[in-house]
C-alpha cells in the first residue's frame, strides 16, 4: 500500500509568510498616511490657481466694458472691491471648506496678495486680487 503524501503549506511557512507581509505593511504605512497632506496641499494650491484665474477674467470682462457694473454689463463685470469678493465672481461660491483673508483692491487694476486658507489645514497659499468695478 503506498503512502499518500498531504500537499500544502506548512505552518513555518505560512508563519514566515505573514511576518514579511507585516514588514512590507509597516514600511508602506508611512508613506500612505502623508497622502492626505499632500491631497489638502493640492486642493489649497488648486483652489488658489482658480481664484487668481476668476480674478483675471473679471478684470478682463470689467475692463472690457468700462468697468459698468449695472445693466446690460452686470454680467460681465463684479466688483472687486477686496480679496472677500471672491466668493462673488465664482461661480457655485467658494466652498465651504475655504476662507479668503480681505486684502484692499479700491481702485481697478489695484493688486494685492490675498491669502487662502483651508479648514483643518495649517498651510495657506497666496493669489493675487485685481481691483474691477469700482
Amino acid at each position: 500500500m503506498q503512502q499518500r503524501r498531504q500537499a500544502g503549506f506548512t505552518m513555518i511557512e505560512l508563519i514566515v509568510v505573514i511576518v514579511i507581509l507585516g514588514i512590507l505593511a509597516a514600511t508602506a504605512l508611512p508613506k500612505f498616511l502623508d497622502l492626505k497632506s499632500d491631497a489638502q496641499q493640492s486642493a489649497l494650491d488648486g483652489m488658489a490657481g482658480t481664484a487668481s484665474s476668476a480674478m483675471s477674467l473679471n478684470y478682463a470682462g470689467c475692463s472690457a466694458t468700462g468697468h459698468k457694473t449695472a445693466g446690460a454689463d452686470a454680467a460681465k463685470c463684479t466688483k472687486v472691491d477686496d480679496c472677500n469678493k471672491l466668493t462673488a465672481i465664482l461661480q457655485g461660491g467658494l466652498p465651504t471648506k475655504f476662507t479668503v483673508t480681505a486684502a484692499a483692491l479700491a481702485t481697478n487694476g489695484a493688486t494685492a496678495e490675498c491669502v487662502l486658507s483651508m479648514a483643518d489645514y495649517a498651510p495657506t497659499a497666496k493669489f493675487t486680487g485685481i481691483g474691477a468695478g469700482n
